[in-house]
């Protein structure tokens, strides 16, 4: 294993991910929102590699909110499909949907700029809500351009990072910064949520 991980056969396999062009990168971050154990960071670190910064990062947010976006119209298309019932009947997808509607775009705009936040959830809750699609467009397009460039930027130069303990170090250090953020920003919602349903519950009660 060690000797198969190396720079010259990771550039190796990053020149055969460029070949197959563009579309292939658009597809594995689209099919990514329906297939949330593909690593996410992984596929947008070998776009900006394979690609060039620039172009990787734009490859990884056109596919990325043509998957978000593509799940979130399936959510809404077959929201009364049974399948999609069970998941509705979740007492914790009924507690965010209704809050999404109490609250709108602005929370849900929030955990779109992290890359570890539960965006299968995410997609299908604003999907079963009644927030209208155009403005979840236009916040997957604001939400998933944040997270791709910040992921972007600290995994392109794949040669420089694993070659240099101190740049290796600090992109370790800003994945695992994101995901403490983004865990706690989800956290702080999840409370966020649970506080202002049980006011609203209240005042309906009084």
């Amino acid at each position: 294993m060690r000797d198969w991980f190396t720079i010259a056969n990771l550039e190796n396999i990053i020149e055969q991910y460029h070949l197959l062009g563009p579309i292939f990168g658009i597809f594995l971050t689209a099919l990514e929102a329906f297939i949330p154990v593909l690593p996410l960071v992984v596929i947008v670190v070998a776009n900006v590699n394979a690609y060039g910064i620039i172009l990787g990062i734009v490859i990884s947010w056109v596919g990325s909110v043509v998957g978000a976006y593509g799940l979130f119209l399936v959510a809404r298309r077959f929201g009364k499909h049974p399948r999609l019932q069970r998941l509705v009947q979740n007492k914790r997808v009924q507690t965010l949907i209704k809050w999404v509607d109490m609250k709108g775009l602005a929370p849900i705009l929030v955990l779109l700029c992290f890359p570890f936040s539960p965006a299968v959830i995410i997609n299908i809750v604003a999907g079963l809500s009644h927030i209208r699609k155009y403005y979840y467009l236009v916040a997957l397009i604001i939400g998933k351009f944040v997270m791709i460039a910040v992921t972007g930027g600290l995994g392109y130069d794949l040669r420089a990072i694993l070659t240099d303990p101190k740049k290796l170090i600090l992109v370790i250090c800003g994945i695992i910064l994101l995901w403490i953020i983004g865990k706690w920003v989800e956290n702080k919602l999840n409370k966020r949520v649970e506080r202002d349903l049980r006011a609203v519950s209240k005042e309906s009660h009084s």
